[in-house]
């Protein structure tokens, strides 16, 4: 059987290493070390087409790239920041710099590194290089972290993401949840500020995501930092996560689906569509206005009910660049945060109607919604 911590490895073999990307994403929160303030931050260790272009970076938004048709090839650090400073920072080298493990996170791009215990490394771009290099995809500043990290909740999507599914090549987009609770300790500088990480309130994550091109719409939802509004007990122990889209599965489209797990204090619900033989019923309602973007998702299975209504301020947020393996920059309004906060109801089935087992208040949630 498979080793589930196996698919937190690399993982672009044969047709996806020349149209292919791969990332691990983490996402934390560090507090001010003079002010007290509570910041959450990003940071993402980035492949893209690695059998292209060993020693010279291709960046498929240059117009050299544009001109000659190259698809981009690189291996980047991409790490910053949300809030009212937000700003991702991207830091380019060629695949000669790029390692990674075939079985086991363990990623080195440059002198940055990640495995599933430690993560060290740093970005900088000063600001006439973000303005005289679209192409960068960038804002200026910089940031540097060394965080050590203990992955106490995991979340495997099933079958899905199995070894016979990626010989296959079933899906466009892979997800993989190793660290979808996990605690950070250590310390983050972001533009000359310095922030302390601390295992109880980091409220940390880490996923990665491969494939050969991203799902529209694009609909992300996590949170580790839950209080019981019927108890008022702090919940150290649940965590929300929610990933979504449109799927294409060997080639079809499927409608708007969505998998979500929620681990409530030890008790885990999956509501996730691909389980076909489970029964499960969703919805959901992602949608931008003005002032924030919201995640309505209700879905059901078995003798169990979620309901979630998330929301995020737009003026904390930032529109997230990615370019695929193509060299196209579909998803231009990609709206990504980290300070997403709502509530979750958790609703039993007894004597053929639902009751509520608890309401939580979340905040400092990780998340992001964009379609074209």
């Amino acid at each position: 059987m498979e080793n589930q911590s196996s698919r937190n490895a690399f993982m672009l073999k044969g047709k996806l290493s020349k149209r292919g990307y791969d990332w691990w994403w983490h996402s934390l929160v560090g507090t001010n070390k003079k002010t007290g303030e509570r910041k959450p931050f990003f940071i993402e260790y980035y492949v893209i087409n690695p059998a292209l272009s060993k020693d010279e970076i291709v960046l498929g938004q240059s117009n050299n790239a544009k001109v000659k048709g190259l698809k981009p090839s690189y291996a980047m650090i991409k790490a910053g920041a949300w809030g009212k400073d937000a700003k991702q920072i991207h830091n380019f080298y060629p695949i000669s710099s790029f390692y990674a493990s075939d079985n086991k996170m363990d990623v080195k791009i440059g002198n940055n590194t990640a495995d599933d215990y430690h993560l060290k490394g740093s970005v900088m771009l000063s600001e006439s290089d973000a303005l005289n290099h679209p192409e960068y995809m960038s804002q200026w500043g910089s940031m540097s972290w060394d965080l050590k990290a203990n992955k106490t909740i995991s979340y495997s999507v099933g079958y899905g993401a199995s070894k016979l599914f990626r010989w296959l090549d079933a899906f466009m987009m892979y997800w993989h949840v190793e660290g979808m609770k996990t605690e950070y300790v250590g310390i983050i500088n972001f533009d000359g500020e310095e922030y302390l990480v601390s295992p109880e309130n980091s409220y940390g994550y880490q996923d990665k995501n491969w494939g050969w091109d991203y799902t529209n719409p694009w609909i992300w939802l996590n949170c580790n930092c839950f209080k019981s509004k019927i108890s008022g007990k702090i919940l150290n122990k649940t965590s929300l996560d929610i990933g979504g889209g449109k799927p294409l599965m060997f080639g079809m489209q499927f409608n708007k689906k969505f998998l979500m797990v929620f681990n409530y204090e030890g008790q885990h619900f999956e509501f996730n569509f691909s389980k076909f033989w489970k029964f499960v019923k969703q919805e959901f309602n992602c949608y931008v206005t003005d002032e924030k973007v919201s995640w309505k998702v209700n879905s059901s299975v078995g003798d169990y009910k979620l309901e979630v209504d998330f929301s995020c301020l737009r003026n904390t947020m930032l529109l997230c660049n990615y370019e695929n393996p193509d060299g196209q920059k579909l998803h231009t309004d990609l709206w990504n945060g980290g300070y997403a906060q709502g509530t979750v109801k958790i609703w039993k089935k007894e004597n053929r109607s639902y009751k509520l087992i608890d309401e939580l208040e979340g905040e400092m949630g990780g998340c992001e919604f964009g379609e074209y």
